[in-house]
């Protein structure tokens, strides 16, 4: 099993069934939301504290939930890579109920006036944020996604609906329990963070179909469930597809500044979206085989082209294939280029947009890869590891989003908004 196939599995479709369910629970989803969009700041706030004391308060038991969710992946063949995505702990779970916190205490988008102008005959206008409404979350292996999505979406005054894979279903019952309780200690109507009761596949097709029910579907997980969102949905899709990010080492790298973050990019977790996958040097960078053998020392696996595969016997040479792969894994790919200009070209022709970083003590070289790298996150001398919602200051993120419409890189509280026009007049009427 692995996180491809892991929406494909459960009960034999029942799309009747799974049409109704989703149905019902979308019309409760839209009342909720419109309470929800006029909720007070502080409401939302005490809701989501509560929500945060329930999660500490549970924490055994959905440890408990989570040890299920590990054993039956370990029996069927998810990848450790997989695994430590859905694996909790103490440490993740006090994390996930601090992040809830955190988005508490975030600057209430809704309401927030975005611009304001007055027209020559005096008209009035304003642009202010508004909730999107409902919004469907179909996601893999991370339960702390159940509860960062629940906190961003109430906070931002949208109703959520939330399909989890298979794997991590005990995990997400036990956090969406605790959430809902703390929802009810603060009158906030549990149906604004509804969790889909089945792993039946046919209920991820009718969230799919909900128009008028759902405004927005946001995947998050592996490029298999991310392509089958965008090819079904009849509702507007906010997605990635892969994390193929970029580390550039210029010849004007600090030496030890390269080691540190090519091992860190790569090695801290190999499995989430924000990972290096590919390592860019510079030809004319002094000390290649420093930052191969690091990597190597780190148990990374490191597949190079001719030239790096050069540099030592521990190198397996790279496949066309490689430079394309999101491997979310302890592997990487290293090539070596012309300078910037070789840099920028490889990134250009396989980068997923998500995120590149260069390593330079250059300033110029710096800005123009910052300015030139067409990705939602470019970084200069930081790891791609940065790559998160939590480290932009946003609380938590429902994810990374690559396209250019609406929201661009990590998608928080204002991501989850739109907004509408108000205008106060004094009887203009049009000549």
């Amino acid at each position: 099993m692995n996180a491809e196939t892991s929406l494909t599995l459960g009960d034999p479709p029942r799309l009747h069934d799974a049409d109704a369910l989703i149905a019902d629970m979308g019309a409760r989803a839209r009342l909720a939301a419109k309470a929800l969009a006029v909720a007070t700041t502080a409401e939302k706030a005490k809701a989501l504290r509560a929500a945060a004391a329930e999660l500490r308060m549970r924490g055994a038991a959905i440890l408990d939930a989570n040890a299920r969710d590990m054993e039956a992946g370990r029996e069927g063949g998810l990848s450790s890579a997989m695994l430590d995505r859905l694996r909790l702990d103490e440490n993740r779970l006090a994390a996930s109920a601090d992040a809830v916190e955190a988005v508490a205490a975030l600057p209430d988008p809704v309401g927030a006036e975005i611009d304001r102008t007055v027209r020559p005959n005096g008209m009035t206008l304003a642009r202010v944020r508004v909730p999107l409404g409902v919004v469907g979350i179909i996601y893999e292996s991370r339960p702390n996604v159940t509860a960062d999505a629940a906190a961003l979406g109430l906070m931002s005054g949208n109703a959520v609906i939330l399909r989890g894979g298979s794997e991590a279903v005990h995990s997400n019952r036990a956090i969406h329990a605790a959430l809902a309780a703390g929802l009810a200690q603060t009158g906030l109507s549990a149906d604004a963070v509804q969790l889909v009761p089945t792993q039946d596949r046919a209920a991820v097709g009718a969230l799919l179909r909900a128009q008028g029910l759902i405004d927005i579907i946001i995947p998050r997980g592996g490029k298999g469930l991310v392509a089958r969102v965008q090819d079904e949905a009849r509702v507007p899709v906010l997605a990635h597809l892969d994390g193929i990010n970029h580390l550039y080492i210029d010849r004007a790298a600090d030496p030890a500044r390269a080691v540190d973050l090519a091992v860190n990019a790569k090695m801290r977790r190999t499995g989430v979206c924000g990972a290096t996958e590919t390592i860019l040097i510079d030809r004319a960078y002094r000390a290649p085989l420093v930052i191969v053998d690091a990597l190597i020392a780190a148990g990374c696996e490191v597949r190079g082209d001719a030239a790096i595969a050069a540099l030592s016997p521990h190198v397996t040479p790279a496949s066309a294939t490689d430079w394309d792969c999101e491997y979310l894994d302890a592997i990487v790919s290293i090539a070596a280029v012309d300078g910037i200009e070789g840099a920028l070209s490889h990134i250009d022709t396989h980068s997923s947009r998500h995120t590149d970083a260069i390593v330079t003590e250059d300033v110029a070289t710096a800005e123009r890869f910052l300015a030139e790298v067409d990705s939602a996150i470019v970084m200069h001398n930081a790891s791609t590891q940065f790559a998160d919602g939590g480290e932009f200051g946003l609380g938590a993120e429902i994810g990374i989003a690559t396209g250019r419409l609406h929201a661009r890189g990590p998608v928080a509280l204002e991501g989850l908004t739109t907004y509408k026009w108000l205008v106060r007049g004094t009887g203009q009427a049009r000549p």
